[in-house]
């Protein structure tokens, strides 16, 4: 478990990057405004992410398809679980709101892993293997 949770940790660090990057480069070298660039960003560094865990993190062999579905109803479940511990601290408990934000990737990532870890690539499907 050590060495996956080490490797989530990795890919989630160049999931950022590749989607932050593309972000950047659709809104300044394109033109593009934010939401198309943000929408693109984040969708090609969700599927880099899913990549990555899947091959590397994971060593996930099974089906391609459900496992892409599953993941991205992990990614909304740690999205929701982000969304809230952000609201919560920032308009419940008063907390700065740059440090909420901060704060509730933790629970993002927390969920993402575990999630990933124990639904979307330790599953057995249709073909029989998890």
């Amino acid at each position: 478990m050590r060495y996956t949770l080490v490797r989530y940790l990795l890919v989630g660090c160049v999931n950022t990057s590749i989607g932050l990057g593309i972000i950047y480069f659709c809104m300044y070298a394109l033109g593009m405004n934010n939401t198309p660039a943000n929408l693109l960003g984040y969708t090609l560094g969700l599927l880099v992410s899913f990549m990555l865990n899947r091959s590397w993190t994971f060593a996930h062999a099974g089906a391609y398809a459900p496992a892409l579905l599953r993941f991205v109803a992990v990614v909304c479940v740690a999205y929701l679980a982000n969304l809230l511990a952000v609201l919560v601290l920032a308009d419940r408990i008063g907390v700065n709101r740059f440090v909420a934000q901060a704060a509730g990737t933790v629970p993002y990532t927390v969920v993402g892993y575990l999630g990933s870890r124990w639904f979307v690539f330790n599953v057995q499907d249709a073909t029989g293997q998890g």
